[in-house]
């Protein structure tokens, strides 16, 4: 005979593994030379590229860690989104 979980005891295992995976906070961000939209943006538009050349090299990273956040954040996913959905690269409409 199976016994079932009682719901008390999924929810608390439920919130344990989530909480386990949440991030942490960074010591890098907004420092003296931290990067911003600008760098975001193009971090965002080089990402194909910069994510091959990581898989045979240590020194290459996708995501600027040292970032003043927020702004960083929005440049990279502008950056990402106009290369990998089609923005720069996409088709043009045939009338």
């Amino acid at each position: 005979m199976k016994r079932a979980l009682k719901p008390g005891v999924i929810l608390f295992l439920s919130v344990l593994i989530l909480t386990a995976c949440a991030a942490g906070p960074n010591p890098a961000v907004n420092g003296p030379d931290s990067a911003g939209f600008f760098l975001g943006l193009w971090h965002g538009l080089i990402a194909p590229v910069t994510f091959f050349i990581s898989l045979f090299t240590d020194n290459v990273n996708i995501y600027e860690v040292d970032n003043n956040g927020n702004w960083y954040d929005f440049g990279f996913v502008i950056g990402a989104g106009l290369l990998l959905s089609g923005g720069i690269l996409g088709r043009k409409a045939r009338c």
